[in-house]
């Protein structure tokens, strides 16, 4: 037998799923059963307690603003990495996590708006145009049972947007009036525009998005 065959295979990695019976935590938990060299270790949703995901390697997190906080708080404290799904994050709850992780060197966090392709290539666009534009906008359309109002998507775009033209030496567009703009051919969604110049918006009832421009 060659050292090659003696070798014993390597253990999947442990994935915990909090949010695990929501639309979105049902996908990963049949990515993670899916895909070699991952386990599902753990599926946790509302009134389940975290100690299930303890012998976890890495949580993926797609549960809701209001509890997403405590949840990566519990990870960090516990060793264990996270990947969060989850929207809502303003600067100041990324400076906490930042704070949370600046003892623990061996934790890591990825806080992603958006996992989908088309999604990142267009926060990328949107940020590369917005320093030849006079006026930029960012329009919100989706269903009306989504839970956060703005979306990490929106949200994110924005911070982009003023950070590319904060670094390019400029000051702030031509701000055009927010207006709720109706979905043109579907009925059951809402569409909304706004600017991301203004200082952030977070309403449950309009779903609009903006953020100021960044600092250099």
């Amino acid at each position: 037998m060659t050292d090659e065959q003696e070798k014993t295979p390597a253990e999947p990695l442990r994935v915990g799923v909090l949010g695990a019976r929501g639309r979105m935590g049902i996908e990963v938990c049949k990515a993670v059963d899916a895909a070699d060299g991952l386990e599902l270790a753990a599926s946790i949703d509302q009134g389940d307690s975290l100690d299930a995901a303890s012998h976890a390697n890495v949580v993926v997190d797609f549960t809701t603003p209001d509890v997403v906080m405590d949840n990566l708080k519990w990870c960090i404290d516990q060793g264990i990495s996270a990947v969060v799904g989850t929207t809502g994050f303003t600067e100041q709850r990324l400076e906490q996590v930042r704070g949370w992780l600046a003892d623990k060197p061996g934790v890591g966090v990825v806080i992603a708006p958006n996992f989908g392709i088309g999604a990142v290539l267009m926060m990328q666009f949107a940020a590369r145009a917005a320093r030849h534009f006079e006026s930029v906008e960012i329009i919100e359309q989706h269903h009306p049972r989504k839970l956060d109002a703005p979306s990490g998507t929106a949200t994110h775009t924005a911070r982009q947007i003023a950070r590319a033209r904060a670094e390019a030496g400029l000051g702030p567009c031509r701000t055009p009036p927010r207006t709720r703009s109706p979905a043109r051919g579907a009925p059951t969604s809402t569409g909304y525009a706004c600017t991301p110049y203004a200082p952030p918006v977070w309403s449950p009832t309009r779903r609009c998005c903006s953020a100021p421009p960044a600092r250099r």
